[in-house]
């Protein structure tokens, strides 16, 4: 699934590459012709007329496979199933009265469509990808891919980005410089064990992966560098335990 910013129109570029994510389009998007791409979150199939929920990390767009007006479209949409990856074109179209569905940004409309490519048909899926499904841990870090699809999953990341963002914001406006630190450097031994990577150049030498990068701190501030920050890597090679990382932020 590609993004591009500029270029021809969708009557002349391929068809997987789209002009919307699946949370963007609402009633002001009416009338327009647009490419979406994504995985079908459900389906449904009414008398004829097939439903699929299309969705994308932004959000999600009801796609509408009529038989009537696309009879090839629909025929290949029989065959969809969930967390099949789609390519899709279509008109977008107001939703009949009584089926708007408030709680979804893109409630307002659906997306008539003309042409569909199924991109990818995946297997069995090892766990249902519904929000508070109950799966164990091991069985989601198996299918770590599947997992990150998850809205919960999608969220925590969001929620990180923004964190991070408004951090850097933040201490920017407040005249702080953000500087990167070494990952590979001398030993600084200070309790848990280090992580060692051998040195190609010097036989039976190793650098370490800093347990603490703020120890460069003090060459920053000899250097005048009084106002800096770093979102830095720490390493410890400590005994695993339940979820108990290696390396953290």
């Amino acid at each position: 699934m590609t993004d591009v910013a500029a270029g021809p129109g969708p009557a002349h570029s391929p068809l997987y590459i789209r002009t919307h994510h699946c949370g963007q389009l609402r009633a002001r998007d009416v009338g327009s012709t647009v490419r979406l791409a994504g995985w079908a979150h459900s389906y449904r199939d009414h008398g004829g007329v097939i439903f699929v929920d299309l969705r994308d990390r932004e959000g999600m767009t009801q796609l509408v496979f009529n038989p009537q007006t696309h009879a090839e479209s629909h025929d290949l949409a029989e065959s969809i199933r969930n967390e099949y990856v789609l390519a899709v074109e279509g008109v977008v179209d107001h939703r009949p009265e009584g089926t708007v569905n408030p709680e979804l940004p893109t409630g307002q409309i659906e997306v008539d469509v003309h042409k569909l490519q199924v991109l990818a048909r995946p297997e069995s899926l090892p766990f249902d990808l519904g929000e508070g499904a109950a799966v164990s841990e091991d069985l989601r870090l198996r299918y770590r891919y599947y997992d990150l699809r998850q809205p919960q999953m999608q969220r925590n990341l969001h929620v990180r980005h923004r964190i991070c963002r408004l951090m850097r914001e933040y201490l920017s406006d407040g005249g702080f410089w953000e500087v990167e630190t070494p990952v590979l450097t001398k030993s600084t031994p200070e309790g848990a064990r280090d992580f060692l990577v051998p040195s190609r150049l010097s036989q039976g030498e190793f650098f370490a992966l800093p347990q603490s990068p703020q120890l460069f701190k003090q060459i920053l501030m000899m250097a005048g560098y009084d106002k800096y920050f770093q979102i830095a890597r720490c390493f410890r090679d400590e005994d695993l335990r339940a979820d108990r990382q290696p390396e953290f932020t």
